[in-house]
């Protein structure tokens, strides 16, 4: 599997888990604190897993981590809201 593609699987996987995490919460300023933390630990992890040559740094997971776990948390928050 390529490393952006491993890049996203990381980052989905903790949207999703942000998402739940963000649906029990019930401080929006909370749920955006969590959210971050959340995000720059599936950094981290994506960088020590892969290596931070291969991820390219924050500008190699910009594309391949942020934007798929920002659009993956807003739609598992508003799922669980919605229930």
């Amino acid at each position: 599997m390529d490393v952006d593609a491993k890049v996203t699987s990381i980052h989905t996987v903790t949207g999703i888990v942000a998402g739940y995490i963000s649906s029990i919460l019930t401080n929006e300023s909370m749920v955006v604190i969590v959210t971050i933390i959340i995000l720059y630990v599936s950094g981290q992890l994506s960088e020590r897993l892969l290596g931070k040559e291969e991820v390219g740094g924050v500008k190699g997971w910009l594309w391949s981590g942020i934007v798929p776990f920002f659009f993956v948390w807003i739609m598992v928050w508003l799922i669980f809201l919605n229930l």
